[in-house]
């Protein structure tokens, strides 16, 4: 008859590699996230980067620069349309025929031309946690809230509508016949 602390002693070996074998494979997964998570920052940069090369161009600095460089008669009318483009923190205009995107910040341009490309392949409504997905952020609450509160002041100015709460689209007047900016 085997004795006490010999049973004890198996049963004990036998949890110990149960232990080891979860280990090593806990390392394996641990390892695998890693290799994933640095794949998917990866893409997110891409996509960022690939966001501001396609985007527009913030021409006020370049401006700045060389109307100290080279004051000049005739810049009137480049001053103008530079100083109507829009800095950070602006305040949003109301909308109204013939105003440009141009006028709003990056921020909100971002915003409309999410919402006209989904308005151009008519996806519907989109919710601000959505939003983030697609701008690559974080859908943590603070990101949410923070496209909330902008797509709430774009409706406020007649940019977007709220279709049902918290589902936004190009207004009617923004999009136009032709599916939007």
């Amino acid at each position: 008859m085997p004795s006490v602390v010999g049973l004890l002693e198996q049963r004990e070996l036998g949890a110990r590699r149960r232990v080891d074998e979860l280990r090593e494979e806990a390392d394996r997964v641990q390892a695998e996230l890693v290799v994933a998570e640095r794949e998917w920052k990866e893409w997110v940069i891409a996509r960022s980067r690939v966001g501001e090369v396609l985007g527009p161009v913030d021409e006020t600095e370049d401006y700045a620069r060389t109307e100290r460089a080279v004051p000049a008669q005739g810049q009137a009318g480049e001053a103008s349309s530079v100083s109507m483009a829009a800095k950070p923190k602006s305040q949003v205009p109301v909308w109204r025929e013939g105003l440009e995107v141009s006028v709003l910040s990056m921020d909100y341009q971002r915003i409309l031309q999410a919402l006209a490309d989904r308005h151009r392949l008519r996806q519907g409504p989109v919710t601000c946690q959505e939003m983030a997905v697609l701008f690559g952020l974080d859908a943590v609450p603070a990101k949410v809230e923070a496209l909330r509160s902008k797509a709430k002041r774009l409706v406020a100015r007649g940019w977007l509508d709220e279709s049902a709460p918290g589902r936004f689209t190009l207004a009617r007047s923004v999009a136009g016949p032709d599916g939007g900016s």
